[in-house]
């Protein structure tokens, strides 16, 4: 099925280069050029922020007397066991007890008071932009995280003990796995670490057809488990910066299968993972193609009921925009409305927001016109230096000096098959959206009119998980001041993956939950966090029964598809296994 993307400039200030503009174009292949060679960090944008800081520190004599001081006390403590300080509970590089025997504690805690001072000299300085101070700390964290102790293998006991301990085998296994990292970085066929996880055999296995295909996604329409289903059926919108069976992993943590077997009719959306044929697709492109188009199916083939829809992460914000419109328009097909770690202001967006201003997204638009798309591997490497210390280089130590790798499971395999993002519209999600936040501030256009969260009357069931960095808990709790209506709001324990894919019978699992009826008075997340109501487990059942309040009697199940919606083959259909 062939279907036109449009041209479309809904939600979008962003145009597609003039190619007849030569010198435009020269600009754009340097720009490119050199984000390989920075990190796809902008140069300027580092510059500037450098400056803005140097600047103001040179100009306050009081406030460098002061660092000077705090350098002495760090000195005095590190002389001092007593004053030693220990990591932060999310850095694991010291964490073995040879760190706390001589003389690896005292290179240890020289490096961690040395972190501290810089943090107290990069933070805190009146006069600089916040951005541009985030932006030094981030650096400096960068460059220290390099030098750290436990970076080299004649300073870190833990690569000295498994040198002694193996005969420096650790050391041949560690250059095994650099080659076979190697070969599989240059060559997309080569097979990864977690092949026994193979899509629609270990992953992505709930039984089901696909639909519904166009020239951006598949849906798939999953086959009932029990005699009787609610008549509502429910459609999950995943993010297509991510493959779509995040939600349908092993038969034991599946999403999809778990809502399967409470007795819903449920359909997905597997997006495309897009080439440079798709370069000029656009955010709005991705709501009439994916959102809409699954709506009609869906609602043709449940028989013209109202839909729970459900959307993660860019994904939900991508549904919440398509709610927003369809409620303007006088579209009432949406029962409730589910939203996974997604994000409708984006004011305090987390570390990513480091990497958004206009310099660095002018480099990052040169590189993806020139590639048509945001390479998998580069983005995968934003949200790793974000956290480089575990991220990369304890991943680094253990891989290739420990010489040991990570048992594969199925999230690993799942985070392996990553996906890319069409030009057109990354660009048009980071400016209008993550920067400018339209969104948030009316003024993101669908059809050429404005769309407003508060504007959805749909029930919202709203989860954020406690250590995300790609959609902060407090960052997704602004629903509750962008749209009056009845929000029931869960706080999970884990990531933005890991707190979502959190299946009964978890261990060390809670959540909090709290229900907040049209048009009560405001509660600041702080305060939330304290009356909420706190509970050990899964969330998921709780959702259910949440589905169920607004659900009817169970009926007979729907068809799988029907004559304008045909079978068209197996779940987990084509698209989930283009690489």
């Amino acid at each position: 099925m062939t279907v036109q993307l449009s041209s479309s400039k809904s939600g979008s200030s962003a145009q597609p280069a003039d190619e007849t503009n030569p010198p435009e174009m020269l600009d754009r292949y340097l720009h490119a050029i050199q984000a390989h060679f920075t990190g796809f960090i902008s140069p300027v944008s580092l510059l500037l922020a450098f400056a803005d800081w140097q600047l103001h520190l040179a100009n306050s004599p009081a406030r460098c007397l002061e660092l000077m001081k705090i350098a002495g006390r760090q000195w005095a403590r590190l002389a001092n066991p007593e004053a030693w300080i220990e990591p932060a509970p999310q850095d694991h590089r010291f964490g073995d007890k040879a760190w706390s025997r001589p003389p690896f504690n005292f290179m240890s805690q020289a490096f961690l008071l040395g972190e501290e001072w810089w943090c107290a000299a990069t933070n805190f300085l009146p006069g600089v932009t916040k951005s541009h101070s985030d932006m030094v700390a981030f650096a400096t964290r960068q460059t220290l995280d390099i030098i750290s102790p436990s970076n080299c293998p004649w300073t870190n006991p833990e690569v000295l003990r498994a040198t002694k301990e193996r005969r420096g085998q650790n050391l041949m296994d560690g250059f095994r796995n650099f080659l076979d990292d190697a070969e599989r970085i240059t060559d997309r066929d080569h097979p990864n670490r977690s092949t026994k996880f193979e899509v629609g055999k270990a992953v992505a296995t709930t039984p089901g057809k696909v639909v519904f295909r166009n020239a951006l996604m598949e849906l798939i329409q999953y086959a009932p488990v029990t005699e009787l289903v609610r008549p509502e059926p429910i459609l999950i919108v995943p993010a297509w910066i991510m493959k779509y069976y995040i939600l349908d992993l092993s038969p034991k943590n599946s999403f999809i299968q778990h809502l399967v077997s409470q007795g819903y009719t449920v359909f997905c959306i597997s997006w495309r993972n897009p080439g440079p044929e798709l370069r000029n697709t656009t955010l709005d492109d991705y709501r009439r193609l994916g959102v809409m188009a699954a709506l009609d199916a869906v609602d043709e083939i449940a028989g013209r009921r109202k839909i729970h829809a459900c959307g993660y992460c860019l994904g939900g914000t991508l549904l919440s925009i398509a709610s927003a419109a369809m409620r303007r328009d006088g579209d009432e097909r949406i029962a409730t409305l589910t939203m996974l770690a997604a994000q409708t202001d984006f004011t305090e967006a987390g570390e990513l927001q480091l990497l958004t201003d206009e310099s660095q997204l002018a480099l990052l638009d040169d590189v993806m016109w020139l590639q048509g798309f945001l390479d998998a591997t580069q983005m995968a490497g934003t949200f790793q230096m974000l956290h480089s210390s575990d991220l990369i280089w304890s991943r680094l130590v253990k891989t290739y000096l420990i010489g040991e790798r990570d048992t594969p499971n199925d999230l690993m395999a799942w985070n392996e098959d990553a996906t890319r993002m069409p030009f057109r519209m990354h660009s048009e999600y980071l400016r209008n959206l993550f920067l400018h936040n339209d969104l948030a501030e009316g003024r993101y256009m669908v059809e050429e009119k404005p769309v407003a969260i508060s504007e959805i009357t749909a029930p919202n069931f709203a989860v954020s998980t406690e250590t995300d960095h790609v959609a902060p808990w407090r960052s997704v709790y602004k629903i509750h001041l962008l749209n009056e209506g009845e929000v029931t709001f869960v706080l999970t324990s884990g990531g933005h993956n890991a707190g979502i894919v959190s299946e009964p019978g978890h261990s060390n699992r809670h959540f909090r939950i709290a229900h907040r009826a049209p048009n009560e008075p405001y509660l600041a997340a702080e305060a939330w966090e304290t009356v909420a109501d706190k509970r050990d487990g899964s969330w998921w059942p709780s959702y259910v029964d949440w589905l169920g309040s607004y659900s009817t009697a169970r009926t007979v199940v729907p068809p799988l598809g029907t004559g304008n919606y045909p079978v068209l083959g197996d779940a987990p259909g084509i698209y989930v296994r283009e690489r």
